[in-house]
């Protein structure tokens, strides 16, 4: 019971803090900042200090801020010297609605200063690292942009490393994400439009776009998805992400992210949209389509050819990681004649004293493999790698010897956590694919194999990321589509931006074919 009442009693507390938010604004100083400590109840960074300059009373502020979160420096020398030295004119002390304004406009010295009347807005601002000045005998006060925070440098994203290009990443402050984006678009023709999300976090967001390239079709159904997202906290785009995207229950993600500033802008001006909120360094990208797993940002800062063969890479990468070990089992248990004999016979005698079947094998084997790239993954880099390469050598060495496994499952397993690697962004999905594959193969051989195959193929092309084809681009026997799929053909060549992405404008403005030297 007593639990019970104490509980009772801060969510009654609580409820009148946020009712305290609502209240209408009082003249009196003194009543404001009490209201203000009610609201901030039980905050030690709450700093609350009253100023008043050489005219004794003639100008009193009370000045609210929460302390970690602003540039000390900008506030004593933007706010409080300015305010203690200012000499206001007998006419503008009997007037605080002026006197507020003379202070705006002639005192202050910070750029960014805004008057408000509501107390929700002025809580608003305290809590987003802002100060604000109250003025005794004005019901309202002054928002002053004095944020200042420790955060991390600009560095090279861990997550999509290139070996030639920018290596410049996002970071966690929003303000200079969108720096690196302007630095790289310097046109008036890119836009920046701001909302916040999160009931109680209040989270920041930014929705970035080219205003001539964007389709307004899909800008509407994302302002419409990003309405109805009602949680209390975002912390990451992530969260967004699983949100809005169109199916929910497919393992393949139809929305895009990145960390790179350049792979964004490069999506921009293809007509896509971006999103970037405070607090994290991926930013996503609608629509998002399948061939974009493939894409690396340096495919485009390297010759044609080789970018193209890389891709081509990961695209059979991609396959051969879903269909080595379907594949494999499919052979080894109902398919024997399509064998060659002398490897059937090398198989057989592998196999002779292990004494699971070939379904168990690969999946006590490729669940082997997960746990060892996991755990590479999140123990520390020093010995990350050295526990993923000795733990596979070890164990799977130790394995055949123990004739738990067969010798050519390790080989299978091998290729196909290799192949799995060629493409990050696809790793869940393949997994998922993969363990598909295998049940289907284990039930009806060769043809559950091909079945499972069609229902994949299938359920790609039946997914659409905010009205645009998941599979846009595939399949496409005109030359123009396939330009940036799983070839790269050069910049001359690639005349139109994507289809239905870019239709607004898809004409591009490439330079010239370099003539031929004779």
């Amino acid at each position: 019971m007593t639990v019970k009442g104490k509980g009772t009693a801060l969510n009654s507390e609580a409820a009148g803090e946020r009712a305290a938010e609502h209240r209408p604004l009082s003249a009196s100083l003194e009543e404001t900042v009490a209201l203000v400590r009610k609201i901030f109840n039980n905050d030690g960074t709450l700093r609350v200090r009253i100023i008043e300059n050489s005219q004794g009373s003639a100008v009193r502020c009370g000045l609210v801020y929460v302390d970690g979160m602003v540039d000390r420096t900008l506030i004593q020398n933007g706010i409080i010297k300015p305010v203690l030295a200012y000499q206001p004119a007998e006419e503008e002390s009997r007037d605080p609605a002026g006197l507020i304004e003379s202070i705006r406009m002639t005192v202050i010295d910070v750029a960014d200063v805004m008057v408000s009347e509501e107390m929700s807005g002025l809580i608003g601002a305290i809590v987003s690292g802002k100060a604000v000045l109250l003025l005794d005998g004005y019901a309202g006060g002054l928002i002053i942009n004095v944020q200042g925070w420790d955060s991390r440098g600009i560095e090279e994203p861990t997550t999509e490393k290139a070996v030639r290009g920018p290596r410049e990443g996002f970071t966690e402050s929003l303000l200079v994400n969108l720096t690196l984006i302007r630095r790289r678009v310097q046109d008036p023709d890119l836009k920046f439009e701001f909302t916040e999300i999160g009931t109680r976090s209040k989270t920041q967001t930014c929705i970035c776009y080219m205003e001539s390239l964007a389709s307004p079709a899909i800008l509407k159904e994302l302002y419409e998805r990003l309405e109805k997202v009602e949680l209390d906290l975002i912390l990451d785009t992530g969260y967004l992400a699983e949100l809005i995207r169109d199916e929910p229950y497919s393992p393949f993600e139809t929305v895009g992210n990145t960390e790179r500033p350049d792979t964004l802008v490069s999506k921009i001006m293809e007509g896509r949209v971006a999103v970037l909120i405070e607090g994290t360094p991926f930013a996503l990208t609608v629509p998002y389509i399948f061939v974009e797993n493939f894409q690396a940002s340096e495919d485009y800062n390297i010759n044609y050819y080789f970018a193209s063969f890389n891709r081509l890479l990961r695209v059979m990468g991609a396959f051969l990681s879903i269909s080595i070990p379907a594949g494999y089992v499919a052979l080894v248990t109902y398919a024997q004649e399509m064998v060659p004999t002398l490897l059937l016979l090398s198989i057989a005698t592998a196999r002779q004293s292990v004494p699971f079947p070939t379904i168990v094998e690969c999946l006590i084997m490729l669940t082997i493999f997960e746990v060892l790239r996991e755990a590479g993954a999140r123990i520390p880099t020093s010995i990350g790698q050295a526990v993923s390469i000795v733990g596979a050598l070890v164990l799977g060495q130790a394995a055949v010897d123990a004739r738990i496994v067969s010798a050519p499952m390790v080989i299978v397993v091998g290729l196909t956590g290799i192949t799995t690697l060629l493409n990050p962004r696809l790793t869940g999905p393949l997994i998922i694919a993969r363990l598909a594959l295998l049940c289907t193969t284990s039930l009806l051989g060769i043809y559950g194999y091909f079945f499972g195959l069609l229902g994949l193929v299938i359920h790609l092309m039946s997914l659409r990321s905010f009205g645009v084809s998941y599979m846009l681009g595939v399949g496409s026997i005109r030359p123009q589509d396939i330009k940036d799929t799983a070839i790269r053909a050069p910049w001359w060549d690639m005349n139109l931006r994507p289809a239905v992405i870019g239709m607004r404008n898809r004409r591009r403005k490439p330079p010239k074919r370099p003539a031929k030297r004779s």
